[in-house]
């Protein structure tokens, strides 16, 4: 395959719309499946909303909102909704279960020359790309979250992923105005390799009592310059799936450094997920962005 017109996203959820509305606004035809219609809806209504912040923004106007949405196609039938498609992403939770059983229906539905992408945040490629009868045509996309407004993508080949279609993702990645990032498909890749650990090592820190939640954040803040502290950013990234990466960091490198805080894993088995559920490490409000520190991490 010479070059890439046609994309199907698998999963309507935040990652999932966010990589529609990216491709669909960079001139590719794109269909949105999910099972769940409902999810679907609401998947398109953020994608307006984020194309109307844009415009209020002055960076598009409004005939390239219309074209955008033109572009978008939504379906609720894996088959319907890939069987034309160059390029599928997969967009779903990150459950290596849940995967590997939508990469085999994507394998079977699939055109025979159609690329399958992954948009795991830490799960082996090579793993994924094994329930297929295609392993030189997986790779990994791992694009961030806000997908429209961040530009890194992780480009994870596979052991089997060839050179050719590393090389169309790169350039397709490129198109959409993104920065794409080789690694190799090692467990947490780069991003998360590094970033899950430094989370980890936040909530342990809490959790013995060095410091509580907001002197945390802050330090992290103002002392290294990062945007959010950790604590806040493993609120909106899900604490679920911060516990899910940090076992496959365990699991794939059998390090200790990789073992899971046991704080994360209580709060994640009591629901407190985060955003998400509405109680992380902080207390999140719908429609407010005011931050209050959970009740039991108060002094």
């Amino acid at each position: 395959m010479e070059t890439i017109k046609k994309i199907a996203v698998i999963g309507a959820g935040t990652m999932g719309n966010g990589i529609a509305h990216v491709f669909a606004q960079n001139g590719f035809e794109v269909a949105l499946v999910d099972i769940n219609e409902n999810a679907l809806e609401r998947a398109l209504s953020t994608i307006k909303k984020n194309l109307d912040r844009m415009i209020s923004k002055g960076a598009i106007t409004e005939d390239s909102k219309a074209q955008t949405i033109g572009r978008l196609r939504t379906h609720t039938s894996l088959k319907s909704g890939i069987e034309h498609a160059d390029l599928i992403v997969e967009a779903a939770t990150e459950n290596e279960k849940i995967k590997l059983d939508i990469f085999r229906q994507m394998d079977e539905a699939a055109k025979p020359e159609a690329i399958l992408a992954t948009n795991t945040s830490s799960i082996s490629i090579t793993k994924i790309a094994s329930v297929t009868k295609r392993p030189e045509q997986v790779i990994g996309m791992h694009f961030m979250n806000p997908v429209p407004v961040m530009k890194l993508v992780e480009i994870i080949r596979g052991y089997k992923t060839s050179n050719e279609v590393t090389k169309l993702i790169m350039q397709t990645s490129e198109s959409l105005g993104k920065t794409p990032v080789e690694v190799n498909d090692i467990p947490g890749f780069v991003a998360n390799r590094i970033l899950m650990p430094m989370i980890n090592e936040a909530i342990i820190t809490l959790y013995t009592g060095v410091a509580g939640v907001q002197e945390i954040d802050t330090v992290m803040k103002l002392g290294m310059a990062h945007p959010m502290g950790p604590l806040q950013l493993a609120d909106f990234i899900g604490l679920d799936v911060c516990l899910s990466i940090m076992r496959v960091l365990y699991d794939g490198l059998g390090d200790t450094k990789y073992a899971p805080c046991p704080l994360l894993v209580n709060m994640v088995t009591a629901g407190d997920l985060g955003v998400k559920s509405g109680q992380g490490f902080y207390t999140w409000t719908h429609g407010t962005k005011e931050l209050i520190v959970a009740e039991r991490f108060t002094k």
